[in-house]
């Protein structure tokens, strides 16, 4: 009877523990921001290494319930540039990041990462990529 009765404390113990974590869990994400892109890549195709920048506007939105903060954006060279809103998005409004890539110096195929970290709890950090070719100057 005894063993029994252990079992069951032990039983429900551990019922009200997953209880617990499953409404902190909720608690967590309740009033979250949260980032979606509308494109995660983008393919600039053949550039000239005199042709000057080249430039694409990722789109995302703000689809959670607190306001999205963009923390930062970094590129994974110097030839990469991206710019982003520094103001916080509201929740159901989008925004955009530019990233600028400088072909000036450059030649044959690049693949070039922006690495974006956001408030949202579920997607702290985002990878957004380009890619082409460089021709050289005749």
């Amino acid at each position: 009877m005894k063993t029994t009765l252990k079992i069951l404390s032990l039983v429900l113990v551990l019922c009200i523990m997953s209880t617990a974590g499953a409404a902190a869990k909720k608690n967590k994400t309740d009033g979250a921001a949260a980032i979606t892109f509308a494109e995660k890549k983008y393919d600039f195709g053949t550039l000239s290494s005199e042709g000057g920048a080249a430039s694409h506007e990722f789109e995302f939105r703000n689809t959670g319930t607190a306001p999205l903060v963009i923390i930062s954006a970094t590129a994974s060279c110097g030839c990469t540039r991206p710019t982003f809103p520094t103001a916080p998005i509201a929740p159901g409004k989008s925004g955009k990041i530019k990233v600028t890539y400088l072909p000036t110096g450059q030649r044959g195929e690049f693949s070039k990462d922006v690495k974006v970290r956001t408030n949202a709890p579920d997607s702290k950090r985002v990878v957004l990529k380009i890619s082409g070719v460089v021709k050289p100057a005749k």
